[in-house]
């Protein structure tokens, strides 16, 4: 399989179909290599419009909705920032891409291993992947000015809302089922946030996020 031409197709047939117009996103896109971030067995799909399984009920983003964020959260040169969920360490890959520094939190120790290798073959060196439960941020090494949640909630999570400096962007999807948005969060003030929505769109949630379910009596 021609990877590179793979990568090519899904960037200009998925990506800038959708609304991705950024450059700097778009050549991320084109040279950070996803097929090696998917495990073997799934590698042909790597370029595909679909959610790729990991192992342990969790699964990478469609491309689409990775590069939406990207987009959305314009990590810049002076920006640290936060991804919960390292999941197989691509997000993480782009996001080292445009910020200073990264802070990456898993729940799996095996997906943290494995992503470490894969980054370090790259040469990335400004991420710390750490294995922890994210499900609440990880204020240890707040604020951030870019924050990334690549599970889903059911509805906004105020304690990590509080982890973004003022003028922080936060990506996260909130719903449940089938009925869930994109939401792009930023810090205005100290009490103060704005919220744009973004997107329809599902994905899994973080393990700890699950929605409970409601007994009708």
């Amino acid at each position: 399989m021609d990877f590179q031409q793979a990568r090519f197709n899904m960037v200009e047939q998925q990506i800038r179909t959708w609304e991705v117009l950024d450059q700097g996103v778009l050549d991320a896109l084109l040279e950070v290599p996803r097929e090696q971030f998917v495990p073997e067995a799934y590698r042909n799909l790597a370029f595909s419009d679909i959610s790729i399984p990991l192992g342990m009920g969790q699964s990478m983003m469609p491309p689409k909705v990775e590069a939406r964020m990207l987009q959305a959260l314009n990590p810049g040169p002076t920006d640290r920032a936060l991804e919960i969920g390292t999941g197989s360490g691509y997000v993480t890959a782009l996001l080292a891409r445009f910020a200073r520094s990264v802070v990456s939190v898993e729940l799996h120790a095996s997906f943290t291993e494995a992503a470490a290798k894969r980054l370090l073959a790259l040469g990335v060196a400004n991420v710390a992947l750490i294995t922890a439960d994210g499900i609440g941020g990880y204020p240890e090494q707040a604020p951030y000015d870019v924050i990334a949640v690549t599970g889903s909630f059911p509805q906004r999570q105020p304690a990590i809302e509080a982890q973004l400096a003022i003028g922080g962007r936060l990506f996260m999807v909130v719903g449940a089922g089938h009925v869930m948005e994109a939401l792009l969060i930023t810090r205005t003030g100290p009490d103060a946030y704005t919220v744009e929505s973004l997107f329809e769109t599902e994905l899994d949630p973080l393990v700890g996020a699950e929605s409970k379910p409601r007994f009708a009596f």
